[in-house]
C-alpha cells in the first residue's frame, strides 16, 4: 500500500509523467512485492527557484533532472528490499528516460495499518476485525 509523491522540475510530457509513474509501479512490485492494482502516486512539478538542492551532496553530481520519490509505505521491508528498489528505480529510469542515478533521490517512510484509510472512513487496521 505504498502512496508515493514524486517531485521534479517543470517541463516533463504527460507521456514521459506516465512512464515515470509505470517504472515506479513496476519496481514497486517486482521489490516490495506490490500488488499491481496498488497505485497510489502523486505527481508535483515545480519551478527551479521552488526545488531547492544541493548539487553535489553524497552525488556525483546533480542536474536540473533531480528528482525526488518519498514513498509511503504500510509493512517494513528488508534493507536488501530497499536498496534493490532504489537500484532499480534509479536504472530503469536511466534506461528508458536518460534520467542519470545521481538525479534520483528516495525517500522510503513505514507506517501501520492504523495509520491507513482507503475508503469509508474505515482504517486498514478495522477491516481485519
Amino acid at each position: 500500500m505504498p502512496f508515493t509523491r514524486i517531485t521534479l522540475r517543470r517541463g516533463f510530457s504527460d507521456p514521459q509523467i506516465r512512464q515515470i509513474s509505470d517504472i515506479l509501479q513496476q519496481t514497486l512490485e517486482d521489490e516490495f512485492a506490490v500488488p499491481s492494482h496498488d497505485r497510489f502516486q502523486v505527481f508535483e512539478t515545480l519551478p527551479d527557484h521552488q526545488r531547492v538542492f544541493d548539487r553535489h551532496y553524497k552525488s556525483g553530481g546533480r542536474s536540473d533532472n533531480f528528482m525526488q520519490f518519498h514513498i509511503i509505505a504500510g509493512r517494513p521491508r528488508t534493507l536488501e528490499q530497499k536498496a534493490n528498489l532504489c537500484r532499480t528505480l534509479s536504472s530503469r529510469l536511466q534506461a528508458a528516460l536518460d534520467i542519470s542515478p545521481n538525479d534520483v533521490m528516495v525517500i522510503i517512510q513505514f507506517n501501520t495499518a492504523d495509520e491507513w484509510s482507503f475508503s469509508n472512513g474505515r482504517l486498514l487496521s478495522e477491516e481485519d476485525l
